[in-house]
């Protein structure tokens, strides 16, 4: 465990550090909503000394740790979001289903039609939604009604009841069409093109959360998860073990008056007994 944080901000804690080690640190029953972005195993080369290439049943040994510890630290109606490929979502739900109950698979649309082999073009990535129990808190969303981007007309009449449609926009559905997941390249690299889009975790968390919640990301990236839960004013503890100046510079940029002031949440209540000194702030 980390003598000090990597950074704090008027919301937030971030350590580099080990994923599982912060999250078996961490007391049962205490976290709002955990989003968790893990890496896929894919072989890719993240350029920071991460090996993305373990033997698969090493790979999921791993993950059902994780997603274990994670099961015990949420509160009862804390929600777990998984951002993951569908291959790797069939996985992770039947780890989850046994400790937490399913809510959704939400579907994102990645855009284009190369097909690849003998299988169909993978068209989404999934977004598991899991509760412990019944929600806490559930908020509906409402999206922008779209339109064209050509001519800017919407795209739908809606079968002529338009005029009864909320002027708020439209409920948020189980298939997100408006966002892109990030894709993978070659190498990876944190300039924007494989970071996870502002959108996708801030959805999570506006869904599941209210203000002065907590929200954990055990995997910090590029640090998306951190800089939605700062704007909208939810409290937050981010892991990462190597990229951690990148996102240093990303929430300096997004709000530079929080940096370095002491969370405005009592992180002492959320650590067990034996580890609280060694994780002080």
């Amino acid at each position: 465990m980390p003598e000090k944080p990597f950074l704090t901000t008027r919301h937030g804690v971030l350590y580099q550090d080990d994923a599982i080690n912060i999250m078996a640190a961490i007391q049962s029953n205490v976290i709002d909503t955990i989003f968790a972005d893990p890496p896929f195993n894919l072989g890719k080369d993240y350029k920071n000394g991460f090996n993305d290439n373990l033997e698969e049943h090493l790979y999921f040994q791993w993950c059902t740790k994780w997603l274990q510890e994670g099961s015990r630290i949420l509160k009862p109606g804390g929600a777990f979001f998984v951002y993951a490929t569908p291959e790797l979502a069939i996985r992770f739900g039947e780890i989850m289903r046994k400790r937490l109950v399913f809510r959704h698979w939400i579907a994102l649309t990645m855009k284009g039609t190369y097909r690849r082999g003998n299988r169909l073009y993978p068209a989404h990535y999934a977004l598991l939604y899991f509760t412990k129990g019944e929600p806490r808190v559930f908020n509906p969303l409402r999206v922008p009604i779209p339109v064209c981007r050509h001519c800017g007309k919407e795209i739908k009449d809606y079968g002529g009841h338009r005029d009864k449609l909320n002027p708020a926009g439209l409920n948020l559905t189980d298939f997100w069409d408006d966002t892109s997941p990030n894709r993978h390249a070659k190498f990876k690299v944190r300039h924007g093109v494989n970071e996870l889009k502002l959108m996708i975790p801030e959805r999570a968390i506006l869904m599941s959360t209210n203000s002065g919640d907590i929200v954990l990301d055990p995997f910090g990236g590029g640090g998306s998860t951190y800089q939605a839960a700062e704007k909208n004013h939810r409290n937050w503890i981010g892991v990462e073990l190597y990229d951690v100046e990148h996102i240093r510079k990303r929430l300096t940029e997004q709000f530079s008056d929080s940096i370095n002031h002491m969370p405005q949440f009592n992180m002492s209540l959320l650590w067990k007994a034996t580890k609280r000194r060694n994780v002080s702030l």
